[in-house]
C-alpha cells in the first residue's frame, strides 16, 4: 500500500497553487487519522469508563484489520474534487 507518484498535470487540473495543494491534503490527513483513532476508542471502550489520560489498548496480531494510508485516501478525495475548503481572509493593518 505505498503511495502512488502524482503527475504534476493532475495538480495543476485542480487550478490550486501547489503549496495550498499539500496543506489541504495534508490537514485532511490528519482529520482522517484522529477520526480513526476515535472511533477505535469508542468502539472497544465504554465512553464512560474513556478518561483522558487513559492509554489505547494494545491489539492482537491476528485482530489486525489493513486500512488505506491516511495520506493516500486525502490525495485521492483532493483529485476526486470532494475536498472544499476555503483559505483565510487577510487582514489589512
Amino acid at each position: 500500500m505505498a503511495v502512488k507518484p502524482i503527475s504534476m498535470k493532475k495538480m495543476e487540473e485542480q487550478n490550486v497553487d501547489s503549496y495550498a495543494a499539500v496543506v489541504v491534503v495534508a490537514k485532511r490527513a490528519r482529520q482522517i487519522m484522529q477520526d480513526r483513532l476515535i472511533e477505535e476508542s469508542f468502539m472497544e471502550e465504554d465512553p464512560d469508563e474513556f478518561g483522558v489520560l487513559d492509554e489505547i489498548p494494545q491489539r492482537d496480531p491476528e485482530d489486525y484489520e489493513e486500512k488505506e494510508k491516511p495520506t493516500t485516501e486525502a490525495m485521492e478525495e483532493f483529485f476526486d474534487g470532494k475536498l472544499e475548503w476555503r483559505q483565510a481572509e487577510t487582514l489589512d493593518l
